[in-house]
């Protein structure tokens, strides 16, 4: 992180903590409508508009490792598949054949010279081209280079796989703008797959998501976790574009260490705010990441109905150098999942409430204010004339939404 970027942290978190209320010109923000979690037309609108037009994350380099791996990937419903090319370029394709829908790969991952279906056996190469038909002498007039696989959109920050479904997205690293060139620090080319789990939670995936974009629910839900060394009064909050969104608590034990990180390697490239303090980035619209020195998970956060999801926790570490995972990950992950359990062990009863006659809606307070600034996003992305009045969210934040430039060229 670059000495203005980290400047303007150290300065917002002694503003935070010293505030009694917020700054001058902030609005009251209004209530977030209940439709938005329980009303299906809406949520059908959100699936269309914001999760099969977004860049999603979807697998480590590592996943893939050599020319022909592959993986399979189902998280929005349709199998897609990923293949690492003979050029090292990952691509993704829909894994359906072109004659008649047959899939190419049924197992999750492997390795393949060719992908052919077992149907009829027509055959595609790694670029997805067509190029093996069965008895070719009964199709008069084929041109097989119009039946290649259809693509999926494919590009990478470091070692992160990134899809999107929507072939005129703008490229990933536009997308991701300021993130990309933050996270820089942590290295994401070098980065290993280190642990994967996932967790089936019975609420809607905005219930959960809501949740950890602030940290006003410290002192009910992790008093005796993360409460005991985070000062949440101290937080400050960077709202970006496309949706993203940082935000940076201070620590208040800096000599306590994590016995889940004793001995494994770090980053040099990491500064002092990540070092000191504990940060989270919202990449948008389903990543949160809280990196450190000694890796980063992913906590994606994945609908599958109006009201279940499944919370997905990747993490990735620097190189441990030869051998199996560093033993004193397991006290980490077990760590991190006290603090896991802590956070959704209410959201099925939050679900059944906001399906209730009782709830309207919710009112936010200025801390909470990256909740809301992804839900106008996600106006934004259906359209804001096309969301229905009783879902819609008020227009508010665009003049706190920072368009940040690095370094001396922000002065």
């Amino acid at each position: 992180m670059d000495e203005f970027s980290a400047k303007r942290i150290k300065d917002g978190i002694e503003y935070e903590r010293a505030r009694n209320g917020p700054p001058n010109g902030f609005p009251a923000l209004p209530p977030i409508p209940s439709a938005r979690y329980v009303d299906t037309s809406f949520n059908d609108l959100e699936r269309e508009r914001l999760w099969k037009k977004s860049w999603l994350y979807a697998a480590h380099m590592d996943e893939i490792p050599e020319a022909g791996s592959y993986l399979l990937w189902k998280r929005l419903g349709s199998p897609i598949l990923i293949i690492r090319g003979k050029d090292d370029r990952p691509r993704a394709f829909y894994n359906t054949c072109r004659h008649r829908g047959g899939p190419l790969v049924k197992d999750e991952k492997g390795r393949k010279t060719l992908f052919t279906c077992g149907y009829h056996g027509w055959s595609y190469d790694h670029q997805g081209n067509l190029v093996g038909v069965r008895d070719p002498r009964d199709f008069p007039d084929f041109d097989k280079t119009c039946l290649g696989l259809i693509p999926v959109a494919c590009d990478t920050f470091g070692k992160w796989i990134f899809i999107n479904i929507n072939l005129k997205a703008e490229p990933l690293r536009e997308y991701l703008g300021p993130v990309a060139e933050q996270m820089a620090e942590f290295q994401p080319d070098r980065l290993r797959l280190a642990h994967k789990a996932e967790y089936a939670v019975k609420s809607n995936v905005k219930v959960l998501l809501d949740a950890f974009l602030e940290t006003y629910h410290l002192k009910s839900i992790h008093l005796q976790t993360v409460d005991r060394f985070l000062d949440h009064l101290g937080t400050t909050i960077e709202l970006w574009p496309n949706g993203h969104s940082r935000m940076t608590t201070p620590n208040r034990r800096p000599e306590w260490k994590d016995p889940g990180i004793a001995g494994l390697p770090e980053l040099d490239s990491v500064g002092e705010i990540a070092r000191e303090n504990n940060v989270s980035y919202n990449i948008y619209p389903n990543i949160v990441c809280p990196p450190a020195p000694t890796g980063l998970p992913f906590i994606v956060f994945w609908p599958k109905t109006m009201n279940t999801m499944t919370l997905e926790c990747v993490w990735f570490s620097p190189d441990w150098g030869p051998g199996p995972l560093p033993g004193v990950w397991n006290t980490r992950i077990a760590n991190f999942e006290r603090i896991i359990y802590e956070d959704t062990q209410f959201a099925p009863q939050i679900q059944e409430s906001v399906e209730s006659d009782g709830f309207k809606g919710i009112v936010l307070s200025y801390q909470e204010r990256r909740i809301y600034h992804w839900h106008e996003e996600l106006d934004r992305r259906i359209g804001i004339d096309d969301v229905p009045p009783e879902a819609r969210v008020v227009p508010m934040l665009s003049p706190f939404i920072e368009r940040p430039r690095f370094g001396r060229a922000a002065e």
